[in-house]
């Protein structure tokens, strides 16, 4: 299969399922996969991020090496649908510790800009929390910002705020 053309068209769930089933168990066909994340084209890359975060917990594991080149991606990426893709495959992975700051001053920043995506800002929420919780000096900090997107109309925002501040209290992790 040729993972570079079959990207290029617009894809469905099955196509996703398709190539999930194709890579599995399969290092070299999930590299090439991965190698599309740094393409040009950005329909090529988007989807290829899609397929991803369609990966089981198990076929996930294979990108837990990859995670500071995808937080580098992260960090440098303009195409907002992109970028909550590698968000979404970020917040799969057990963070490291220590974890990166620039992450969570992406994070921060990214979750009360009025041009992003609610999708994105509920992505960096969610990351920010779980870094938060690996250096609890930051949790009063980060609580205090978790105050200024409480305004927010949006449901999903305002979903993800009421869940962190729940966790917050417990002090547990929101990623399972």
């Amino acid at each position: 299969m040729n993972l570079k053309d079959k990207l290029s068209i617009r894809i469905g769930i099955e196509d996703i399922q398709e190539i999930t089933r194709y890579v599995q168990g399969d290092d070299e066909r999930k590299q090439v996969l991965y190698d599309l994340l740094y393409e040009t084209n950005d329909t090529v890359v988007y989807q290829a991020a899609w397929v991803f975060t369609h990966f089981s917990r198990q076929e996930s594991e294979w990108l837990y090496d990859k995670q500071d080149a995808l937080m580098d991606k992260v960090l440098t990426c303009q195409h907002p649908g992109i970028r909550r893709l590698l968000l979404n495959i970020l917040y799969q992975q057990p963070l490291s510790n220590p974890p990166r700051i620039d992450l969570l001053e992406f994070c921060l920043q990214h979750s009360i800009s009025k041009d992003e995506l609610p999708g994105v800002k509920t992505l960096c929420l969610k990351l920010a929390y779980e870094i938060c919780l690996l250096i609890p000096e930051l949790l009063e900090e980060f609580r205090w910002h978790l105050d200024l997107v409480c305004d927010s109309q949006v449901p999903s925002i305002y979903s993800v705020y009421k869940n962190i501040l729940k966790a917050m209290r417990k002090r547990k992790s929101l990623a399972c």
